[in-house]
């Protein structure tokens, strides 16, 4: 990859651009913080050649919501759960609202 391909991919929330150290520092918490939501298995950074952590703008968006659950006063544990589950709502609801819309296409409603 060039240097010119690598600034290009800065605009892809999926890039891993992010150092552990850089991530912890932009969340404000502990490196400790992000590899407890890998032991959890939230998010699974992906490994420099020098198997160093790097994480990406979507994975420190969930790290975020990690962190403000925890700030709350919920376990790092329970806070990965929670957000795994609005996530699997959330994956459900667009797929309802999928459904419906073809649904309703197919099917329009009778006129009275």
């Amino acid at each position: 990859m060039t240097a010119d391909d690598s600034y290009g991919r800065l605009d892809d929330d999926d890039y891993p651009a992010y150092t552990m150290g850089r991530a912890a520092e932009m969340l404000g918490t502990t490196p400790a913080f992000l590899r407890a939501l890998g032991e959890h298995r939230l998010i699974t950074p992906l490994r420099s050649e020098g198997g160093h952590r790097r994480y990406s703008r979507y994975q420190l968006r969930i790290a975020a919501r990690a962190r403000e659950l925890v700030d709350q006063g919920t376990p790092t544990e329970a806070a990965c759960r929670i957000i795994v589950l609005e996530d699997q709502l959330e994956e459900a609801q667009r797929i309802n609202a999928e459904y419906r819309r073809a649904t309703e296409t197919a099917h329009p409603p009778a006129m009275a």
